[in-house]
């Protein structure tokens, strides 16, 4: 194996003690021997809300300057030209007057799609792009001229608000038929980006969040929807450069509200890295933030950084976010 670096995103591992595992968190009870053996050094940092947000400071410094919908089409290769509005859809059901985010979307991919695509003439004035992804959501980015109102984000219930012009009509006529439709959040047009600490990487994952920030930086994107296809794509990355692989289904089981689930897919995991990274010679594990499997929101709080690269960073202390990168590539990290 090179010496490029492997960056290893695991969302939302992060949780809070759960009652069904006497107290511990599902990452404390997962049996994963690789990552610790593998990742002696054990360092921790902040986490952010969003993993756009973890991401963009922890690459480049500086939290991002485009909404999340807008980094999220550039990971699906959607238009943003022209000052085109990008809208981040998922799965909700809209209820006395609330949001209510579903993660139940796997149930209703396949109608949501259809129900959504089945209406898109009626945006068609608007010269609308969409690209679907995990289990029901989507990207759309059209032409659009209307004030947005303010718009609140999962996994906490939000206040509806009618959207205006016809993507409005859209999202009640699939919800009247369904039950559940897409609902907007994250919206914005396509901004600047700061200048990245390392110039070379490809990243691997299923999520339009963390290829989109990845795209922005201007490094290759591969999306891979099934966990298992990721490794042989990170596999062929890491022999050519730098590699951040993403592993979002973690962060998904906890708002699901599923501790058992979140283990399972943690051993897995590692499993899968053993049998394909045994012999990397640089690696870095990332959590974002926490994801409680109680309440199935996000946590503000301490996250793990694990690796095998000496730094000058001590584990008793809590790492500068911003500051990681540099610490670990070295001064020269901007030739990598």
């Amino acid at each position: 194996m090179t010496e490029n670096t492997l960056f290893v995103l695991l969302d939302g591992m992060e949780d809070h003690p759960h009652p069904g595992l006497g107290g511990r968190k599902p990452y404390e009870v997962a049996e994963m021997p690789f990552l610790y053996s593998k990742a002696p050094i054990r360092l921790k940092t902040t986490g952010r809300g969003y993993t756009q947000l973890f991401l963009n400071e922890f690459f480049t410094g500086h939290p991002p300057e485009s909404a999340r919908a807008a980094l999220e089409a550039q990971g699906l290769g959607l238009d943003m030209s022209g000052g085109r509005m990008a809208f981040r859809l998922s799965p909700a059901r809209i209820e006395g007057g609330s949001v209510h985010w579903s993660y139940e979307g796997v149930k209703y991919e396949d109608e949501l799609i259809r129900a959504i695509s089945s209406r898109l003439h009626l945006l068609e004035d608007a010269d609308p792009e969409i690209g679907f992804f995990n289990n029901g959501r989507a990207v759309l980015t059209m032409e659009y001229g209307h004030e947005l109102p303010p718009l609140g984000s999962p996994p906490t219930p939000s206040l509806y608000h009618r959207i205006p012009g016809p993507l409005g009509e859209l999202i009640l006529e699939v919800q009247e038929e369904l039950g559940i439709t897409d609902y907007p959040w994250g919206c914005g047009r396509a901004c600047g980006c700061h200048e990245p600490y390392i110039k070379q990487m490809t990243a691997v994952s299923s999520s339009p969040t963390a290829l989109g920030v990845a795209a922005s930086l201007g490094y290759g994107i591969r999306l891979r929807r099934d966990l298992e296809s990721r490794f042989p794509e990170a596999i062929d990355a890491l022999g050519k450069g730098n590699v951040f692989l993403h592993f979002d289904e973690i962060d998904e089981s906890s708002h699901e509200k599923d501790h058992l689930k979140k283990i399972r897919l943690l051993e897995r995991i590692d499993t899968l890295m053993e049998r394909n990274f045994g012999d990397a010679e640089r690696i870095v594990y990332l959590v974002d933030h926490g994801t409680s499997c109680i309440t199935g929101e996000h946590i503000l709080m301490e996250v793990p950084l694990w690796t095998n690269i000496k730094t000058a960073m001590r584990e008793d202390e809590v790492s500068v976010l911003k500051d990681i990168v540099p610490m670990l590539m070295g001064s020269g990290c901007g030739d990598r």
